[in-house]
């Protein structure tokens, strides 16, 4: 890619293979290298570093990673990309695997590569289909990875890193603000993409909590409990939890009450502590 532009080089190798966007794999190419050099910057890879990749594509991002890293272990779904990325790095600090990443377990693959590292962490541009899931997977299974930098649907972005009473705010919201530290990086405009979805973008960083400052004593119970809560958004807590609690509404306000809540306060109001403490009273 030395002395060529990442789209000149992404429209070269996508002609050159006969191939184009597959839109069942939510596949866009990311295009514009000040971008992807940021990327690598905020992410602070180094030779210590092990960078989880899923989506590599054609590999622009790939390329500037293994400048930077210590090993790229790649996840790529698509089988004709796989020929490309097989094609374009024969380096011992490359590793990829071809499959569905809702399918593996990473811990297994990064334990099967022959040096340990320091530092794991994840940097992908992320589908915008599937990008929930595979963040949620991968912070519930993975022990080895402790850092995300995520290019991902700016809608989502927003939700990922919302406050409490704004209009982004939502169960996810809850969810991974109990597990993480969240932030945006910046904001990425859909124009620099091959093709250009139909949304703008966001890089969000995910820093997985060492230690939470409260955790209920049945996690299960929160995240159903959180879930439920904004099933209606328009709808109070009290109404919201009637059918997943199994108690009528009148005896959930009262408790709210006791618990030093309004009975009329919605579920956007509410921050994490809040659904830790009404998780764990009803689970005394």
């Amino acid at each position: 890619m030395k002395g060529i532009s990442v789209k000149t080089n992404t429209v070269s190798l996508l002609q050159r293979h006969g191939l184009s966007a597959k839109k069942k794999y939510g596949q866009n190419f990311l295009i514009d290298s000040n971008i992807l050099k940021k990327i690598v910057t905020k992410a602070n890879v180094n030779s210590d570093t092990l960078v989880v990749e899923i989506g590599p594509g054609l590999g622009a991002l790939t390329e500037y990673l293994l400048e930077k890293a210590g090993h790229v272990l790649a996840y790529e779904i698509d089988s004709d990309l796989v020929l490309v990325l097989k094609e374009l790095f024969q380096k011992p600090s490359f590793t990829l695997i071809e499959g569905d990443i809702l399918q593996q377990n990473v811990d297994t693959d990064i334990q099967a590569l022959p040096k340990k590292y320091p530092r794991v962490i994840m940097v992908a541009n992320l589908p915008y289909y599937i990008t929930t899931p595979i963040i949620m997977k991968l912070l519930e299974e993975s022990t080895f990875i402790q850092e995300y930098y995520v290019m991902m649907q700016q809608e989502v972005a927003m939700r990922f890193t919302s406050k409490p009473s704004t209009k982004e705010y939502n169960a996810l919201s809850v969810i991974i603000q109990y597990k993480t530290h969240s932030s945006l990086l910046m904001k990425v405009p859909r124009q620099v993409f091959i093709p250009a979805p139909n949304v703008d973008s966001a890089i969000v960083k995910i820093y997985v909590k060492q230690q939470k400052k409260m955790k209920p004593v049945n996690e299960s119970h929160f995240y159903k409990l959180v879930r439920n809560a904004f099933h209606m958004r328009r709808k109070t807590l009290a109404n919201n939890l009637v059918g997943f609690l199994e108690i009528d509404k009148k005896t959930i306000q009262e408790d709210l009450l006791l618990l030093g809540y309004k009975t009329t306060v919605r579920a956007e109001e509410l921050g994490v502590e809040d659904f830790i403490r009404i998780s764990d009273y009803y689970q005394q």
